[in-house]
Parts: structure tokens; sequence; C-alpha cells
């Protein structure tokens, strides 16, 4: 977790959260287009623009997954989480449009 905390320590918080927030947004948003590519490539298997919407959406999706769980710790040591909100926390990018939650509600200040 040091290498983590060196390399966002370079930047003010609310950069970090700025950024983090961007990130959930973007992932639940790069998770729809992906599920539509989904249903677009059981719906049209043969078709060259599926397979290549597919694989874009697919890279691009996976970006966003993988910056979501590098800024995760990050933001628990901003947020002062305990251990069950960050394990939530790690487990809602695994679940459809869950980041945009862990944004509005777990990502605050003034939660009790």
């Amino acid at each position: 977790m040091n290498f983590i905390e060196n390399l966002f320590s370079k930047y003010p918080q609310e950069k970090t959260i700025r950024w983090f927030k961007q990130i959930c947004l973007a992932e639940a948003v790069s998770w729809f287009f992906l599920f539509s590519a989904m249903i677009w490539i059981r719906t049209d298997p043969e078709d060259i623009f599926p397979i290549v919407y597919i694989s874009t959406i697919g890279s691009i999706h996976g970006l966003f997954f993988t910056l979501y769980l590098i800024f995760v710790p990050a933001i628990r040591k901003i947020y002062a989480w305990d251990d069950e909100d960050f394990v939530f926390a790690l487990m809602s990018a695994f679940f459809p449009f869950a980041t945009i939650w862990v944004d509005k509600k777990l990502a605050r200040f003034d939660r009790e």
C-alpha cells in the first residue's frame, strides 16, 4: 500500500476525490455500453462491427475498472473508512452501477 500512498500523496485531496468521482461515473457508464455490446454480439455474431465494438468497449471498461480499484485504497485513507466500508467499496466494483452508489453515499465526509 505504500506505493499507492506515495503515488497519491503528490496530489491534493480535492483533486484525488474529483478523479475518484469521475472514475466512479465512467466505470458505470462503460459497464452500460459493455452490456449493450454483449447484447449486440449475441444478436449479430457474424458481423465485424459488434466484434470491434465489444473489443473497444471492453478495453475501456477494463481501464476504468482497474483505475477504480487503484483509487479505492487512496480514497479509503481520505474518508477514513473502516474495513467494512473498504471491502464494500471493493466489492461494488463487481456489481453493475454500484460504483455510483459508492460515490453518492459512501464517499462523503458527513457520514455517521
